[in-house]
């Protein structure tokens, strides 16, 4: 195994349509409201949404310093699965695979993310997702996410 071949797979059941999910994921407007790991904020969401299209996302932390997450879009299926590269800073791209699949009533969110450089990494982004989904489930779950 090299360095870069570190995997992470994070998934979890949601309450709420694999539609909803979906545009939760890829409207900026709605990832602004959810997105983050616990402590962050989503200062800015840019998506253009179509295979070749670029993102980025700002996490704001409570000192206001901010880390951009960007990237491309490789893969596009609405509203069953994303694929798209990731970078932070300088660092080397890993890629991501995002498939929301339905579950009764429900949906399951299951993230691949792969080409994590280091172990210290792949720590921070479980912990990143965790606390992603986890603002996911609570905005879902106030009413306000349509």
């Amino acid at each position: 195994m090299t360095q870069t071949d570190l995997t992470l797979i994070v998934r979890r059941t949601i309450r709420a349509p694999v539609e909803r999910v979906f545009a939760a994921w890829t409207e900026p407007a709605h990832l602004q409201r959810w997105w983050g790991p616990a402590g962050m904020r989503c200062n800015l969401a840019e998506v253009d949404l179509r295979v070749g299209g670029r993102y980025r996302i700002g996490n704001e932390d409570p000192t206001g310093a901010v880390v951009w997450i960007e990237g491309e879009f490789e893969r596009i299926d609405p509203p069953r699965e994303l694929i798209y590269s990731w970078r932070i800073g300088d660092a080397a791209p890993e890629r991501v695979t995002v498939r929301f699949e339905p579950r009764d009533g429900g949906t399951e969110v299951v993230i691949v993310h792969a080409h994590i450089a280091t172990p210290p990494a792949r720590a921070q982004h479980e912990a990143g997702w965790h606390g992603c989904i986890d603002g996911l489930v609570r905005w879902l779950d106030e009413g306000t996410a349509t």
